[in-house]
């Protein structure tokens, strides 16, 4: 019969010593390479991000020239729910040249907001899903596979708005789909690519490539839809998409001891980090212990609070700016994009700087703590002193650009502390995580757009202060019941047969 057996002394000591901190015996310690496999593992990921995450934003942008102007349904007001660039004043005044460049149509407020929202559904159908699917078959085969239909779906988005709106809401549900399982299958690669004391800076890395293809869509979109028209938007994206998706089928493999192009140094130094971390195929999940976990639990919910910072941002902070200050931001595209290049650079010197902490002694949970701090609570509270500071839209969007470079930091802190917790299981996990908070998109533009509508006068004061309240909540739940111990249900046990 089998019974469970103890691991030796040794073998205990050395498993707690990977589950803790990264003992500097058990795990050798070698100076990063920006030019070693590794970190060129996270550089094509840091593209697939990019192309992906610019891939969505881009309708938002060509939503400008895609309507008729002239039709009395398809315009907005200052406070329909929209995202960043086409949610200011003057929205859908597409500039007249366009017409006979690209198509037109006479979409409502209602269709459009379903357009926008058709592909965020997927967040929580596929996150989870695409995460334990990686784990299995391998993230180079589910991230390559939906890197290739969200990018070839791009590319028909112009003909499948000629078709007909029902079409297009089909195409953005089936392109959402896929996009979130780009996001939710990549992290399964880091369970046998990244050493524990290099993981912030590897996923700062991958991470930050979301915010670079804001940054590029919003900057670029609007000047590719006036001088080419709006469909090469798509067709341009979508084409860099292939490219992309490409590149990832040559250079990505999903373990280091089948990559060609990997020193063997390199290998051995990988390899002997993580030999307490290999995955045991035979151990499943233990949904019951996974349930009961508070510092599980206490990741969801952190990750959910600080998704509702990051929504509110993105959705109704540009649209506080154009009412309150009168200034249409979209005719600025630098402006419009300020905070998410500087999100980009301080989201990649934050992962570093967590990295750099673990060397100096700090303990893991210290260091993810203090990231998810510093990512969550200046960036609300200077969200919430908006409302106070009317006299100056340069110290607004000053505030506004530092709130959304702040928020960043919590990639190297909630975002990642699953591959702490639970590193054999970390890729169904990571992607359970990561669809709990896309919940957040969804609520966030139906419970602001009422409260909005109930009081005019104080209405964003009512939206950003239950927005603090809310990410407030979470880092408080986190901040107790967070952990970064390997868990008892997530490590192996030896099974010996009498």
């Amino acid at each position: 019969m089998a019974t469970k057996t103890e691991l030796s002394p040794t073998a205990r000591e050395s498993k707690n010593a990977q589950d803790m901190q990264v003992d500097e015996v058990l795990i050798p310690r070698k100076v990063p390479s920006l030019c070693s496999a590794r970190y060129g593992i996270a550089l094509v990921l840091h593209f697939c991000n990019f192309t992906t995450i610019a891939q969505n934003v881009i309708m938002n942008i060509t939503m400008v020239a895609m309507v008729n102007s002239t039709s009395p349904q398809s315009q907005f007001n200052g406070s329909s729910e929209g995202l960043p660039v086409d949610s200011f004043g003057n929205l859908n005044k597409a500039p007249e040249s366009l017409s006979a460049k690209a198509p037109v149509y006479d979409w409502s407020p209602q269709i459009q907001g379903i357009i926008f929202g058709a592909v965020g559904y997927g967040g929580i159908l596929t996150m989870a899903p695409s995460g334990y699917l990686a784990g299995r078959v391998g993230t180079k085969r589910v991230v390559g596979i939906s890197l290739f239909a969200t990018s070839f779906l791009t590319l028909c988005i112009p003909l499948a708005a000629d078709f007909g709106i029902v079409f297009l809401i089909v195409t953005r549900i089936v392109q959402g789909l896929s996009q979130c399982s780009v996001i939710g299958g990549q992290f399964a690669i880091w369970e046998k690519w990244g050493p524990p004391h290099e993981r912030s800076r590897l996923c700062s890395i991958a991470l930050s490539g979301m915010l670079l293809g804001c940054f590029s869509a919003i900057l670029i979109g609007g000047f590719i839809s006036e001088t080419l028209g709006w469909p090469f938007v798509f067709y341009i994206f979508g084409g860099v998409g292939c490219v992309c998706c490409l590149l990832w089928f040559i250079v990505i493999y999903d373990d280091p001891t089948s990559y060609p192009w990997i020193s063997t140094s390199e290998k051995e130094y990988i390899t002997s980090s993580l030999k307490q971390q290999v995955r045991s195929s035979q151990q499943p999940l233990p949904i019951k212990a996974v349930l009961r976990s508070l510092p599980i639990w206490s990741i969801c919910l952190g990750c959910f609070s600080h998704q509702w910072l990051v929504s509110t941002m993105v959705v109704y902070i540009p649209t506080y700016i154009s009412s309150v200050y009168h200034i249409n931001i979209r005719d600025n595209g630098l402006l419009s994009a300020l905070p998410f290049i500087v999100a980009w650079v301080i989201g990649i010197v934050g992962g570093y700087l967590a990295d750099f902490l673990l060397t100096k002694n700090f303990r893991l949970i210290t260091v993810r703590k203090i990231a998810t701090i510093l990512g969550n609570l200046p960036a609300s509270a200077l969200i919430v002193s908006l409302p106070y500071l009317n006299s100056s839209y340069i110290t607004a969007t000053a505030l506004l650009t530092l709130s959304c470079a702040l928020s960043t930091l919590c990639q190297s802190g909630i975002y990642i502390n699953v591959l702490d917790i639970a590193p054999r299981h970390s890729s169904f996990l990571m992607g359970a995580s990561r669809g709990f908070s896309s919940m957040a998109p969804v609520i966030v533009p139906t419970v602001s757009g009422f409260l909005l509508s109930q009081d005019p006068e104080f209405g964003w004061r009512n939206v950003f202060f239950l927005l603090f309240a809310i990410n407030l909540s979470g880092l408080i739940f986190y901040l107790i019941f967070g952990e970064a111990d390997v868990q008892d249900w997530a490590k192996e046990r030896k099974l010996t047969r009498l």
